[in-house]
């Protein structure tokens, strides 16, 4: 009896290795998950440069950047402090980009929808669960989620 008790936690345990995968996109409310950027595009401003300066605004504490065809979405999450200034901070980013990248097409967020489905869209682009065409699609229907939401 202690055998097969010993089987079946083994077996829980084994299962549940493969939910601990890299999935911060369900935890993204409630930690700071800091996803890696995502350049669907070679030519252009490097998303790594443009992460780092977003990062570089003490309001902000995550960023996830998707850069596309012709559009750079930047999407943030701002300190519970700061969300009374939400509109301000966004204005503020969105000039600081344009000023630093002239060539660039910015798309600034700071809705949680937006910054989770960018999260989703790096997680599968690294999965291999998509390629770049089915990722620059997605991210034309989450940009379009954005201009719906404003």
């Amino acid at each position: 009896m202690k055998a097969v008790f010993g089987l079946l936690a083994i077996l829980a345990l084994a299962g549940c290795a493969d939910q601990e995968e890299k999935e911060d996109s369900r935890l993204a409310l409630m930690k700071t998950t800091n996803p890696s950027p995502v350049q669907l595009q070679e030519k252009g401003a490097k998303v790594s440069k443009i992460k780092k300066e977003v990062e570089d605004i003490e309001e902000i504490y995550d960023v996830a950047v998707v850069k596309g065809d012709h559009q750079i979405l930047v999407a943030y999450k701002v300190k519970h402090l700061d969300r009374f200034r939400m509109k301000k901070i966004e204005k503020k980013l969105k000039k600081r980009l344009e000023k630093k990248y002239k060539d660039e097409n910015f798309i600034v967020s700071s809705d949680y929808k937006i910054f989770l489905e960018a999260v989703r869209l790096r997680e599968k682009i690294d999965a291999g669960k998509m390629s770049q065409k089915q990722a620059g699609k997605r991210l034309k229907e989450i940009l379009s989620l954005k201009k719906e939401m404003a």
